[in-house]
């Protein structure tokens, strides 16, 4: 398009007279007339005063383009960004998460739904704008039964030390224990990983087709058929399945464990929250986070710092994003829960607030505490204690415990469990307490038992994955390279891929001499 006919276009778009326009521009009407014609063309002093009437760009009218727009009217296509970047797209989490955490909001429940039903676009992100200023003013409601710091010291206060015998290990006992804790983590994800989102009643039934039920063995490509791809409502086409791979795939559960190791590396054990925020800005792209750590790295980018990357916007600031990160924490600190927990705390609190924050605390604690105790009462209770006892994750996993030791059955304890944690609502499928109760039950269920731990939680659902690999890592932890039958390290072929920059893929050797370093820091 000629600058004369953008200039006509917008002229008339505008709905002005060529006298009109004249009188806005200062020029006379034999001027406007000669642009629109082609005679001649503005000046760049004359195309500035017309960008800004018009609010298009000075480039875009001299190239003739009438339709580009610039300043305010220039708004950013929320559309194909996922749902954890954009805060409106997140109100029906955020209300149900306000609600748990004791947030006096109940008045404005029809105003969370009514928002979250409009049409996406510039109103509803200002709307979505008004309800975040009213989240972060809200009062807590009078009468909640719990008190759920995320602040360290406070967190401290709060927490009930858990003694026991500890025994003593050599470091040639010890480097078997980490070879245990990481082939542990990466079997039990890779476990769960095919399955990661599928409903209980299709895995069921998939794993009763498939003569795995009960689960004993990984789930394989060879076990599936095209009528199966197109009878299941679950995606089993192109899965990552342990019979096609020649090494342990990308995973954020793993991902995060050698990045834990990237960032000791670097910046020692003294690390701060800030440390944790850059090596993630540098050492991943944005792909590579998810929900609370996709939200916590968008903040950092617009210069939100810890803690307040955390709360900003954050609608899944208690998800269970923290509980999967904590493990190397408690890697390089065995036998010592503390140093773990203070790590760990460092780490959380970038990304996530209270249960969130001591979702991390509890997993890493745990094992570090399974480095130098075999019971696993001990390991539980070791790493609860590092987390308040005035806590809704305390609760729930003292109560999973004391149901262990009343005897109640474990098929009682989880049709229990999926009645109250709704496994089709994201919100309490990738929850910390929901999977840190999981993660419970099958370390005492199984009793220790590396396979049959790992297939009871993958056999539960919520998030496969992530409770197949804290539960791997701990038993991994606790039992060394003997506890893990070599048709779970198989696949793996001693390698990890990445997604870390700088890393890529790793020999598992490497990352477990690496962090037998770490530890004699």
């Amino acid at each position: 398009m000629a600058i004369s006919t953008a200039i006509t276009k917008l002229r008339r778009r505008a709905k002005l007279s060529e006298a009109e326009l004249s009188a806005k521009l200062g020029v006379c009407e034999a001027d406007i007339l000669a642009w629109e014609t082609g005679e001649k063309k503005p000046t760049l002093d004359e195309a500035a005063k017309i960008s800004k009437v018009f609010r298009v760009s000075i480039d875009a009218l001299m190239m003739g383009d009438a339709d580009m727009p610039r300043g305010k009217n220039i708004i950013p296509d929320t559309a194909p960004l996922p749902e954890w970047e954009i805060y409106s797209k997140s109100l029906h989490y955020e209300y149900m998460q306000c609600i748990e955490e004791g947030l006096d909001i109940g008045e404005y429940e029809d105003l969370f739904k009514a928002i979250g039903k409009m049409p996406a676009g510039e109103h509803k992100e200002k709307m979505a704008d008004v309800l975040f200023d009213i989240v972060q003013n809200a009062p807590m409601a009078e009468g909640y039964p719990y008190e759920e710091p995320s602040d360290l010291e406070s967190i401290r206060a709060l927490c009930k030390e858990y003694t026991y015998e500890t025994k003593p290990f050599t470091e040639e006992s010890l480097r078997d224990k980490i070879l245990g804790a990481w082939y542990g983590r990466i079997c039990g994800c890779l476990l769960g990983k095919p399955v990661e989102g599928i409903s209980c009643e299709e895995l069921e039934a998939l794993l009763k087709e498939t003569g795995n039920y009960p689960m004993t063995r990984y789930i394989l490509a060879s076990d599936m058929n095209e009528d199966m791809y197109g009878r299941y409502k679950f995606p089993l086409r192109g899965r990552c399945y342990a019979d096609t791979i020649q090494m342990a795939p990308v995973d954020d559960d793993t991902n995060y464990v050698a990045l834990a190791q990237v960032l000791i590396d670097k910046h020692g054990r003294d690390f701060t929250p800030n440390d944790v925020a850059t090596i993630w800005m540098t050492r991943q792209g944005k792909q590579a986070y998810c929900t609370a750590e996709r939200i916590a790295f968008c903040n950092f980018i617009k210069g939100f710092r810890p803690p307040f990357s955390a709360i900003h916007k954050n609608s899944y600031r208690e998800w269970i994003g923290a509980q999967i990160r904590g493990d190397y924490f408690g890697y390089i600190n065995p036998g010592e829960p503390a140093k773990a927990a203070d790590m760990a705390w460092r780490d959380a609190c970038i990304s996530h607030i209270k249960n969130g924050i001591y979702g991390e605390l509890f997993a890493s604690c745990a094992i570090a505490c399974a480095a130098v105790t075999d019971d696993i009462d001990e390991i539980l209770l070791g790493g609860l204690s590092y987390i308040p006892t005035t806590s809704r994750l305390y609760a729930a996993v003292m109560a999973v415990i004391d149901k262990f030791h009343q005897g109640v059955p474990v098929e009682e304890l989880f049709a229990d469990l999926h009645t109250r944690w709704d496994e089709h609502n994201v919100h309490d499928w990738c929850h910390t307490i929901s999977n840190a109760e999981i993660v419970a039950a099958c370390l005492l269920y199984g009793k220790g038992d590396y396979g049959k731990s790992i297939c009871l939680a993958v056999e539960q659902g919520f998030d496969t994955d992530c409770n197949g690999a804290t539960i791997g890592s701990i038993l991994g932890m606790r039992g060394g390279m003997k506890a893990i039958d070599a048709c779970w390290l198989e696949p793996l072929h001693g390698k990890l891929r990445t997604s870390i920059f700088g890393v890529d893929m790793v020999e598992i050797e490497t990352l477990v001499e690496k962090t037998m370093k770490h530890i004699q820091i």
